[in-house]
């Protein structure tokens, strides 16, 4: 059987190289007779391929020393909790909500302390980012908080917020890797790694030195708090560990590719081809004003219900899987990470240029 095209927005495709290369190896790792999924945690040969991957994405982004880059599990859902127990000590965070992720994330600060909505987009079913240049930040904020990328309703920030000198923390778990980004300008970043870097059960955390400390709220569990992952270096008890031994491969895929550079140069091409059609269907229409599009996830409608469910069930069988959209929204959306080869594009939108012909 022939692969098909995934347009899942996570677990999203994965490089078909990556996915060989781990096929390879997966009776035998590097001649040390077992598989990195049957190998201890504790020893050299795993030692290596954390330490390794670590470095390779130090190097993709340009991660400062003063950073430390931490491999987690719990999901991004964990860390909406994570991020006020370690962060919130003033007991005060802003919150920008342009999505579903945003808000959980807000409402489960609310358990903490003072969380305040700043800015919303919900007025719109999050279809747009609003304008964050001059917002109402509140002086004594522990922390400003954003989803940079909305997987459910195809929105990103293109331009981040102005956080008045308050430290930014930003969600970026479906745009993570997919163009050049200045970490310095956070103070922690984080992202699910099964939308562009790897199989789902890997959160990866890059925060601060400074940010890192004891002082947590009062009853924070030991391994809640940053700093117990940080000191033991990402081995405080078992790890994801085969989930980042595949991270670890496709950082190696991602420098091999030419970098960020040319992984933005990539997902703009692929994106341009489905927005420029979207853009002049009779049928079709994208749902996302057009300054706010996400290069990763683009949402899109034919305005009635059973002709979109005609579309999902009909692509489906021509080999395109995941097209429906998230069950909060309807539609349809089609991811297209990294991993999503250009033929997979362009062969999309040849077919939704014929559902179009037989359907009008």
């Amino acid at each position: 059987m022939s692969r098909v095209y995934n347009f899942s927005a996570g677990p999203a495709v994965l490089p078909e190289e990556v996915l060989k290369e781990a096929a390879d190896e997966m009776l035998d790792y590097r001649g040390c007779g077992m598989s990195v999924m049957e190998m201890s945690h504790r020893s050299k040969v795993y030692e290596g391929i954390i330490q390794d991957a670590e470095a390779d994405l130090r190097s993709i982004l340009s991660i400062p020393q003063n950073y430390k880059v931490l491999f987690l599990q719990g999901g991004a859902h964990q860390q909406f909790a994570m991020i006020p127990m370690n962060l919130m000590k003033n007991k005060v965070a802003d919150y920008i909500v342009t999505g579903q992720w945003a808000k959980k994330a807000y409402q489960e600060a609310q358990i903490f302390g003072k969380a305040n909505k700043i800015a919303s987009s919900e007025d719109k079913t999050f279809s747009y980012i609003p304008d964050c240049s001059d917002l109402p930040i509140s002086p004594d904020a522990d922390y400003v908080y954003i989803c940079e990328n909305n997987t459910i309703y195809g929105t990103k920030f293109k331009t981040l917020p102005n956080t008045k000198g308050k430290t930014l923390v930003s969600d970026v778990s479906s745009c993570f890797l997919s163009e050049p980004m200045d970490v310095t300008k956070y103070g922690l970043v984080y992202g699910g790694v099964q939308k562009n870097i790897g199989p789902a059960g890997v959160v990866i955390v890059i925060i601060r030195e400074d940010l890192i400390t004891e002082d947590t709220l009062p009853g924070t569990p030991t391994m809640l708090k940053y700093k117990t992952h940080a000191d033991a270096n990402s081995l405080y008890n078992t790890p994801p560990a085969y989930g980042i031994y595949i991270c670890g491969k496709v950082f190696k895929w991602i420098q091999k590719f030419g970098g960020l550079e040319a992984m933005k140069k990539h997902n703009e091409e692929k994106a341009k081809i489905l927005y420029d059609y979207l853009d002049e269907s009779e049928l079709f229409k994208g749902t996302v004003r057009k300054e706010d599009r996400s290069l990763m996830n683009v949402p899109f409608i034919t305005g009635n219900e059973e002709l979109d469910a005609k579309f999902v069930k009909e692509s489906k069988a021509a080999g395109f899987e995941n097209l429906k959209g998230h069950r909060s929204v309807g539609g349809m959306r089609a991811s297209i990470y990294n991993a999503m080869p250009i033929e997979g594009v362009k062969a999309l939108v040849e077919f939704m240029k014929k559902f179009e012909l037989e359907n009008k």
